[in-house]
């Protein structure tokens, strides 16, 4: 009876006045991240995207000609078209307020939920605006409509005042939205980067030929030799054609670039636009899809019914040509070698998250399985001289699959103290004992390419990793046995983990993290050595971890060259090296995957050339005070508990002298 009564005394303290309900965007301030992924760089920039993106339906629509991208000297982007210009009049609904001020301050509310104003539109629950308008430390919008100037502003989602009349107004129609992200949300440093806006404005108008896009940027937040321009008018009357150009500009195509469009059969269906062709050069592959010009980086729907219909199609053209070989080839095959680009526009598209990163649409893959194999048909029978060079290409990958998948078949075979199961995207080393060998883990396919160009084939291999790393500090045991990045690499250097982990049965003398000069880079390689130390720490302890130093600039001059890790590395050798040297030639690489694989192979895995560093956080196989400190730092930096990261930040933030974002 005692532990009855504790029980309801203690729900008593739990009633309905703790149940708070939130209204207005408040939901959006409170849980951001639920709205933009996070209030990182990336969440950043995603309100930039849900503005441009509404400026895009309305050129989609066939209402806007011309948008205009300005970065403003304050850190505000200013976003303007020439389409119709949000709606003014009282809301139905809300008869004391304007449609647009529901708009702006409205979740869930829009022109976009049903078809008559918008056939297809990237805007699908009425959040995008709204959203920005929550999370920006002020919003100005002005509407040109009817001839007459309409003006409102918003301080972090809340109007100042009603929509006001400006005047009258003869040449200029529209909608004209200025924000600045507020601080207090992604905090005093957080800024747009021109680079980024840049590379979505010119996006866009690869994706729509009949929109023009006018980007301006203040002189002052361009970083010196920057290659984005100040000003720039981006227009592109072959779309997607001209785009992949762009990509394959040092590159010599099997083929030369396929591009068409299509539109669907039934009214209002949708219609879709592509660009492809196929590489001979090793390269990496490239590919861009998207759907009502919204980026989907994960692909979906559109690209498995590009890929599905393009195989139907080039095995078809194989039987006709009585290469029977032609049936052993796969997705992989066809679109390993292959640079495409692919957008659809579609009525009620469905993506996963408002993110808006992978299309999941069945109906379209559908629709793209059934339409374009008749126009790839066409397209092979239309030259068969040069779709046999094709197809030839095309098998010849498909036998170096299978050829690759017998010898890892052999060598499981026939290895006696190597890990019988590895994973695909593993290039191994010829080597058949841990003696002298590495492994560089690399982010990404682009990456992974140059290395295996740069390695010594006896004794270096590469594991591409996809992205960044699940963070094993704050995941639970089922994603981290789930996660098809960290299995691949466990499989890799086969010594399990945890309490699997052997060091005995260590593949590798050495594990190489080997990751971009930059921001990103540094974060993969953090998540990589806390999976180590929470997993394999033994792998530490043994000294078989190590730090790669690729380098960031080229310095040449004279016929002198020198390489510097970073921007202290550079300023040290302009003042010693090459000083009094007028002119320089500095590079800046933008990661592993564009260095050239002789400059890789020279600066950073070359062992007679290069510089390792190996990771050494103080813990030894009997010291446990150590351990127990770097397990608590861990923790606070990367585990479950965000106030202990802002506890750290807070604390060490007055030693930061500068800040890469």
């Amino acid at each position: 009876m005692a532990d009855l009564f504790a029980t309801n005394a203690a729900t008593a303290d739990y009633s309905a006045a703790d149940i708070e309900v939130l209204e207005g965007l408040e939901p959006v301030r409170r849980r951001p991240g639920m709205y933009i992924g996070g209030t990182d760089e990336g969440g950043l920039h995603h309100l930039a995207t849900e503005i441009l993106d509404n400026a895009m339906d309305e050129a989609v629509a066939g209402h806007a000609s011309v948008i205009d991208m300005e970065l403003a000297a304050d850190g505000s982007l200013l976003i303007r078209d020439n389409g119709r210009g949000i709606p003014v009049d009282p809301h139905p609904k809300f008869p004391d307020k304007s449609a647009l001020e529901v708009i702006l301050t409205t979740l869930h509310s829009g022109g976009k939920f049903g078809s008559k104003a918008y056939a297809t539109s990237g805007g699908l629950h009425g959040v995008g605006v709204s959203v920005v308008n929550a999370l920006a430390e002020w919003l100005a919008v002005e509407v040109a409509r009817d001839r007459t100037l309409y003006r409102q502003t918003f301080q972090r989602g809340d109007p100042d005042g009603p929509l006001a009349t400006v005047g009258s107004i003869a040449n200029r129609r529209g909608t004209l939205l200025q924000f600045k992200p507020d601080p207090e949300i992604f905090g005093a440093r957080a800024k747009f980067q021109p680079a980024r806006l840049y590379r979505m404005a010119r996006s866009k108008a690869y994706l729509y030929r009949g929109v023009k896009i006018r980007w301006k940027c203040a002189a002052d937040l361009l970083p010196p030799e920057s290659p984005t321009p100040a000003e720039a008018e981006l227009q592109f009357p072959n779309g997607l054609a001209d785009f992949l150009g762009l990509l394959l500009e040092e590159r010599a195509p099997v083929l030369p670039v396929y591009a068409g469009d299509l539109t669907f059969p039934g009214e209002g269906a949708g219609r879709c636009e592509w660009a492809i062709a196929w590489c001979d050069d090793h390269g990496d592959p490239h590919s861009h899809s998207y759907c009502n010009t919204i980026p989907t980086p994960s692909g979906g729907s559109h690209e498995n019914g590009f890929r599905n219909a393009l195989l139907r199609a080039i095995k078809a053209f194989g039987e006709l040509s009585g290469q029977k070989k032609a049936g052993q080839i796969t997705g992989e095959d066809l679109l390993g070698s292959a640079a495409f680009a692919l957008s659809v526009f579609i009525p009620n598209p469905q993506f996963q998250g408002q993110t808006k990163e992978r299309l999941d649409s069945p109906e379209t893959q559908r629709l793209l399985e059934a339409n374009l194999k008749d126009r790839f048909d066409h397209w092979l029978s239309a030259d068969p001289k040069a779709s046999t060079v094709l197809l030839e290409h095309l098998i010849e990958r498909a036998e170096d699959r299978l050829k690759r998948r017998a010898e890892k078949d052999l060598q499981r075979k026939t290895a006696t103290n190597r890990r019988l199961r590895l994973p695909g995207k593993l290039t191994d080393c010829s080597s058949t004992g841990p003696e002298n060998t590495e492994i560089f883990l690399v982010e990404g396919d682009s990456a992974g390419g140059s290395a295996k160009q740069a390695r010594d084939r006896k004794t270096q291999a590469v594991l591409p990793l996809r992205g960044k790393i699940l963070n094993v500090a704050s995941a639970t045991a089922e994603k981290l046995r789930a996660n098809q990045e960290l299995s691949d690499l466990v499989q890799a250097l086969g010594c399990g983990m945890g309490k699997q982990f052997d060091i005995d049965r260590l593949r590798y003398e050495r594990v190489v993290i080997m990751t971009d000069a930059d921001v990103d880079g540094a974060h993969i390689a953090s998540l990589l050595m806390t999976f180590f130390f929470r997993e394999m720490p033994q792998l530490i302890t043994r000294g078989h971890l190590f730090l790669a130093l690729p380098p960031l600039y080229r310095l040449a001059a004279g016929g002198t060259t020198i390489y510097a890790r970073d921007d202290a590395d550079r300023e040290h050798h302009l003042a010693t090296t090459f000083k009094g040297r007028k002119s320089v030639e500095i590079s800046r690489f933008k990661g592993l995957g564009e260095m050239p694989p002789a400059q890789l192979k020279d600066t950073t895995m070359n062992p007679a050339t290069r510089t390792l560093l190996r990771v050494d956080i103080g813990l030894s196989d009997q010291g446990t005070g150590t351990a127990r400190e770097a397990g608590d730092l861990v923790d606070r930096l990367m585990g479950r508990k965000p106030e202990l990261r802002l506890a750290f930040i807070q604390q060490n933030a007055q030693f930061v002298d500068g800040l890469d974002i």
